[in-house]
């Protein structure tokens, strides 16, 4: 999903502007028309304007409410995010008021429309038009709001990551800096900035590779996903992928000396991830080219011992981690 392609939404004196420039614009032409007398050039010229700002604002608004999302129809992913960082009924408010304005504005414009054509006098025509200019100026105007509040809303949309919610998905765990951006990298190929300080991650980091014919999306996970209420804005993005995209996961472990967090707190996460999320979890070890052998095996036996983990499967290499998740793919019964 991506709402880059959001249009602004401008206000609504600029939407008159444009409607009112329209109908200057088709007058002018019909003035150097002849005609059969001075009144009925006069209704073809005041019918031409009505028409005109008539379909300058309904196919302004109408464009809109077509681009703008519709929720409800939304992937669960982005309902979520947007019923917890907007006001979802606000904006649903919003749109149907435009839409209602909308289909006032066609009713609106053929009343005048006939009180035009019924007019014998030209003063009367003029005076039609001012109230029919006046009456649709006050129609936007009482829109105002709702296009100052879908104008934000949509500034606040093109900042949500263009996550694919169709195709498979792997979300890649862990505390910051213990090697995860550098997994997605290995993996994907993905040209992702890595730095040596932890909380860098100020986005979803997301990669695509191709696995059996499969193309899978990795999402790197910013944050540790377990504060619950703690949550900034990018770690809840990152949990909603977690809870309704990710097909398994990822949980990369830092055993080294320079970790800055203790093997028992992250298997600690681990375990805390596992129960939160209820899904399945491959256990890769990072940063292991400067890791002795034998540090390696201490953890993989504790690991094994551990009732709790003792069924899943850790991995160092990803050449090895790459066929793991191409056997899943595999498999006749599995859901890929």
């Amino acid at each position: 999903m991506n709402f880059q392609d959001l249009v602004k939404i401008e206000s609504h004196t600029f939407y008159l502007d444009v409607a009112f420039n329209a109908a200057k614009k088709g007058s002018e032409k019909l003035r150097l028309e002849r005609f059969r007398s001075k009144i009925i050039k006069s209704k073809s010229i005041e019918i031409e304007r009505l028409n005109a700002i008539s379909r300058s604002l309904s196919g302004s608004l109408s464009n809109i409410i077509k681009k703008y999302p519709s929720i409800n129809s939304l992937p669960e992913f982005y309902q979520e995010l947007i019923t917890t960082l907007l006001d979802s009924d606000q904006i649903r408010k919003a749109l149907s008021r435009l839409n209602f304005v909308t289909q006032k504005i066609p009713i609106l414009t053929n009343m005048y429309r006939s009180k035009i054509k019924n007019s014998t006098q030209i003063d009367e025509m003029n005076r039609h038009r001012r109230e029919y200019y006046g009456r649709i100026s006050s129609l936007l105007k009482d829109i105002k709001e709702e296009l100052e509040l879908l104008e934000i809303a949509r500034r606040e949309l093109k900042k949500f990551p263009a996550i694919k919610t169709n195709i498979k998905t792997i979300c890649i765990c862990g505390f910051p800096n213990v090697g995860k951006s550098t997994l997605l990298k290995k993996l994907t190929g993905s040209n992702v900035e890595i730095s040596a300080y932890a909380f860098t991650t100020k986005q979803l980091l997301i990669g695509y590779m191709e696995l059996y014919h499969h193309k899978l999306q990795l999402i790197d996970s910013p944050g540790v996903l377990n504060r619950e209420n703690k949550e900034n804005i990018i770690e809840h993005q990152a949990y909603l992928a977690v809870k309704y995209l990710a097909d398994y996961c990822l949980f990369v472990i830092d055993i080294t000396a320079g970790s800055q967090y203790s093997i028992k707190d992250q298997m600690r996460l681990f375990s805390d991830l596992k129960k939160r999320f209820n899904k399945d979890f491959i256990v890769y070890i990072s940063k292991t080219d400067i890791l002795e052998k034998s540090k390696i095996e201490e953890f993989l036996t504790e690991f094994s011992k551990n009732k709790d983990t003792k069924d899943d499967l850790v991995f160092t290499d990803t050449i090895f981690l790459s066929q793991e998740m191409e056997k899943r793919i595999k498999k006749p019964d599995n859901k890929y």
